[in-house]
């Protein structure tokens, strides 16, 4: 796991063992989430009326149900400030993805996004699933090709094939070269599938995972007979961000990186590559996938195994 390579968060490189999982094929669709409201009638983070005790200091435009769209600028911007292009929008939901106006009618195949951590572990529950450790992920992600950067192997564009949904172009976040013929989500299984046969484990969404954001990853081992096992992230208490203290709301890792991802700015679609997301937050590049563990784990098999 890890990379010594690239960002911080994802030093140093480890050793891990997983037992056998399987894992799904493509993050969950719009119309695969439909199914699971009708037949429960969940309704999301983003579509719940916002308690103002909550967040402390926030303007009161921004209390009411809504989530983060990503906002294209007019043109080049700080990119030190994501607030310039995420926008906090009334009404956005899984169902709205771009707020009032917008649809998931034709967007069935695109995965759902602005669904929050809970959303996710409801329907993972429902269908009798789980959501991946980020052991369990990075695993999958990586497709049989160990310490490779990307799912497909060392070059962001072999041979200058398009491999994943991700921001095309230097120009982020403004203007895009639409070289994927995707300004936004694409279709599930769009772009070529890993090693294991999962597609979009890179670029397109992010993907929610089980486990407490951590700064860092533990140290190796130091011998695979000692590498931890079904290793499990770090704790609530320690996942809260220090920067933004008023918000007392525990962070998850997420993983894969979006169609956001500029090389020029960020380089995250990559099995390594984690970010955290308070668990309340979803956006409109976030969604999920789900796993089923082998019954030896004792814990609640989809397409991939190991150890």
């Amino acid at each position: 796991m890890g990379s010594d390579d690239h960002y911080p968060e994802e030093a140093p490189t480890h050793r891990v063992r997983v037992d056998a999982f399987s894992i799904s094929p493509t993050a969950v669709t719009n119309d695969e989430f439909a199914d699971f409201v009708a037949a429960t009638g969940h309704i999301t983070v983003a579509e719940r009326p916002i308690d103002a005790a909550d967040y402390p200091g926030a303007p009161q435009e921004n209390l009411q149900p809504g989530s983060l769209v990503f906002t294209p600028t007019d043109g080049p911007v700080d990119l030190r400030h994501l607030s310039q292009w995420w926008t906090w929008t009334p009404g956005a939901s899984w169902r709205h993805p771009e707020g009032p106006g917008s649809s998931v009618k034709r967007l069935g195949d695109h995965p759902v996004v602005h669904v929050a951590h809970e959303d996710a572990a409801v329907y993972a529950a429902w269908a009798g699933l789980s959501l991946p450790t980020e052991a369990e992920w990075e695993y999958a992600a990586r497709g049989g090709l160990d310490g490779k950067p990307f799912t497909w192997g060392d070059e962001a564009r072999p041979e200058g094939r398009i491999m994943a949904n991700t921001w095309d172009g230097l120009d982020f976040p403004w203007r895009s070269t639409g070289e994927s013929g995707y300004l936004r989500t694409a279709p599930v299984g769009s772009f070529p599938a890993n090693g294991f046969g999962l597609f979009d484990m890179a670029g397109n969404v992010w993907e929610w995972t089980d486990d407490w954001w951590t700064t860092h990853h533990p140290d190796d081992a130091g011998s695979p007979c000692c590498a931890p096992s079904n290793p499990r992230g770090g704790d609530l208490e320690a996942s809260y961000d220090p920067r933004q203290p008023q918000f007392h709301v525990g962070r998850k890792v997420i993983k894969g990186g979006s169609h956001l991802c500029a090389d020029s700015y960020c380089l995250r679609y990559r099995p390594a590559a984690r970010r955290p997301q308070m668990v309340d937050t979803g956006m409109s590049h976030v969604g999920f996938r789900c796993v089923r563990r082998s019954a030896r784990t004792g814990l609640p098999l989809l397409s991939t195994a190991g150890h």
